[in-house]
């Protein structure tokens, strides 16, 4: 059996290789890669690696894993596609969504947040949103992915070029270069306003001023602060201030978007992959309703799907838990019985306990 950490290095190792080996075919051949950005790709390819690593190491743990498993099972079973994912979405709807693509967005749009708290939901659909679609624009560029060409008909028209295939053009003068040429400045706005909703919110709620930790909640805040003004500084320098401090400026966003990158694989903004597991539990769920069900010892009613309980047997038995017992001439394990049992023999055995 390959040792987990062999394993997390060679999936890291391979993530990496693969991320640079994309740099380069798809900026042909690095034709199209701006060497000015090369400590952008370096660092994305160490976070890359990380990423890999840590992924591989968390998935290994016996909740996770089993999770990871089952979910990849059920994504290709097809009533888990044909039924399973739409009784999902469904009890994510907000508007009634009559078709599986608009179930789809808002799952991705968060939605189960707004069931929380609405002011919850926009202030993390602004974050999360927001770096997105920086991250969006940001990458493409960097790795030398997209590029942008001037027409042989007009130096006014531009071509823009992903992997090297002209995917659109259109006027420096039009509506959209204008929002193409400053979508980053529109994500740094729109995180803008989400860091301005969590931090009053940090500040104001009881909650989470009593469990939130510097590391694991302030911290992810104020590097993606640091990132979005410095990034907004600098268009305001160049535009407006004549270039004024713009060099610094650079410097200082540089290392805070490095320090950022760095962070998303070993801080809480792991869990944009982590999310996937979210989906993953929500498959597992919703097939244990169709499926085979399980029945308690006791009672002999049908409680829970089997596929669960024996995968709770299974964890258990990984962590060194042994909840088996004999009933007479038969071995009984503690999943094996329902909620409502286990309370009348947790109420049988203390009563037991006391001599009555």
């Amino acid at each position: 059996m390959i040792h987990i950490k062999t394993l997390s290095i060679a999936t890291g190792t391979v993530l990496a290789s693969a991320l640079a080996l994309l740099m380069y075919l798809g900026s042909g051949n690095l034709a199209h890669f701006d060497p000015a950005l090369f400590w952008y790709a370096v660092v994305s390819i160490i976070s890359t690696f990380a990423v890999g690593y840590r992924f591989t190491v968390w998935i290994q743990r016996p909740a996770s894993k089993i999770y990871f498993k089952r979910g990849l099972q059920l994504l290709f079973k097809s009533r888990a596609l044909s039924t399973s994912t739409n009784n999902i979405f469904k009890k994510r709807q907000i508007f009634n969504p009559l078709t599986l693509v608009l179930s789809l967005k808002i799952y991705l749009g968060q939605a189960f947040i707004l069931n929380r708290s609405p002011y919850r939901w926009i202030m993390h659909l602004c974050i999360s949103g927001g770096c997105t679609l920086a991250f969006a624009v940001t990458f493409p560029l960097v790795f030398g992915w997209a590029h942008f060409d001037i027409s042989p008909l007009s130096a006014e028209i531009y071509i823009m070029k992903f992997f090297g295939v002209a995917v659109d053009q259109f006027s420096i003068h039009s509506i959209k270069a204008f929002i193409t040429f400053n979508l980053l400045n529109i994500a740094a706005i729109i995180v803008l306003i989400g860091l301005i909703m969590a931090a009053y919110r940090r500040m104001t709620d009881k909650g989470e001023l009593a469990t939130q930790s510097f590391y694991e909640d302030i911290l992810p805040l104020l590097l993606i602060a640091i990132v979005t003004v410095t990034g907004l500084a600098l268009t305001v320098s160049y535009k407006f201030m004549g270039g004024y401090k713009h060099q610094t400026m650079a410097v200082i966003h540089m290392f805070s978007v490095f320090a950022l990158i760095l962070y998303i694989p070993f801080g809480k903004l792991f869990h944009m992959f982590q999310r996937l597991l979210h989906l993953f539990v929500a498959l597992y769920k919703n097939d244990g309703i169709h499926s085979e069900k399980a029945t308690c010892k006791c009672c002999q009613n049908s409680f829970a799907s089997l596929m669960h309980v024996n995968d709770l047997k299974t964890i258990l038995d990984q962590l060194g838990f042994n909840f088996r017992f004999r009933n007479s001439q038969t071995e009984i394990h503690y999943q094996e019985i329902c909620p409502p049992c286990r309370r009348k023999l947790l109420v049988l055995n203390q009563g037991k306990g006391l001599g009555r």
